[in-house]
């Protein structure tokens, strides 16, 4: 951590923060919701310490950036913009981006309508954005949520998820990561049904220290979301459809960026949100695939729960680039 640095820009409209540490080529770490930057505490010295420069921002919405409350803010175009910004501030052309959920998503889009600008992909667990040619994805979790609970369809109005989470942020984010997690079954939250609220529908999780999270990383999560409230990052969720109609021009088009993939056995996303073979599709959606890792028992967290596996797979790819 003494070799972390936190600096602030103004990027693309927006306040950014973001961390840095190291020299060498660019790594840039993109995380979803709901994480921060220091989702990737462990992985930001193990890759510097590789020989790579990285830069680990609090995307759009969340954190120590600016949150804009109109849902368009969180569209293809912003969240490019965002990454595109990111690099013309740094002074680099390209880097190798990782992402993982949201981030990843981001990154997606970026190798779409940048790819001069993407040296490669590296994503967990998400292997592309999930897509349903026929079906925008508010449409499609509505329909789901007609049978159970659906935590797309309870974030998408504006107000009582934002409410009920801004209220209780630790409640809410010790059993998000729980449930997230290798050590509970994410979609056990499925079997309430329609209505249910989140907090009520996530596992009551065990008391912390748990064997991957300790109490002061967690109240770094719980300090952030208190100060800023979750709207910011349920938006990304309110503009599913529209970055769905945005992604339609690039419909049957494979993404021409290298790509490689980690992923893990207990990923509630690879279980339900990206078809019956993920795997087996990553050719049929990826020219240059580069690599393929599965881990054992980790969840969705898995940056925060097998730390060691995953930089040794982050710094293994990075060193097939060179």
């Amino acid at each position: 951590m003494a070799e972390w640095a936190h600096r602030y820009a103004h990027i693309n409209g927006l306040r950014v923060h973001y961390v840095e540490q190291g020299t060498g080529p660019l790594v840039v770490l993109c995380h979803g919701f709901p994480h921060l930057w220091f989702s990737w505490r462990h992985q930001i010295p193990a890759i510097a310490a590789a020989g790579f420069r990285v830069v680990a921002p609090d995307m759009r919405g969340m954190g120590q950036t600016d949150a804009p409350r109109e849902v368009e803010a969180y569209d293809v175009e912003h969240t490019v913009g965002d990454l595109t910004g990111l690099l013309d501030h740094l002074k680099e052309e390209s880097a190798v981006f990782v992402g993982l959920d949201f981030g990843m998503f981001a990154i997606y889009d970026l190798a779409f309508r940048e790819p001069r600008r993407v040296r490669a992909m590296i994503g967990l667990e998400n292997p592309a954005t999930p897509h349903n040619p026929q079906l925008p994805p508010l449409v499609e979790a509505a329909q789901w949520a007609r049978k159970h609970f659906v935590h797309i369809h309870y974030f998408e109005p504006y107000g009582p998820a934002d409410e009920a989470l801004n209220a209780h942020p630790r409640e809410f984010l010790t059993g998000v990561f729980y449930a997230l997690s290798g050590d509970y079954h994410y979609l056990d939250v499925w079997k309430h049904p329609p209505g249910t609220s989140y907090l009520d529908a996530l596992p009551v999780p065990p008391p912390l220290p748990w064997r991957w999270l300790g109490e002061l990383e967690m109240e770094f999560f719980v300090s952030e979301y208190a100060r800023t409230g979750f709207t910011g990052g349920l938006n990304w969720y309110r503009a599913m459809d529209l970055r769905w109609a945005q992604r339609r021009r690039f419909e049957g088009r494979k993404n021409t960026v290298p790509f490689f993939f980690i992923g893990s056995e207990r990923d509630c996303d690879l279980e339900a949100w990206h078809g019956e073979d993920p795997l087996g599709q990553l050719r049929a959606q990826y020219e240059d695939v580069r690599g393929v890792a599965m881990l054992a028992e980790a969840g969705h967290m898995m940056q925060m729960e097998r730390p060691a596996e995953v930089n040794a797979w982050i710094v293994s790819f990075l060193g097939q680039l060179r």
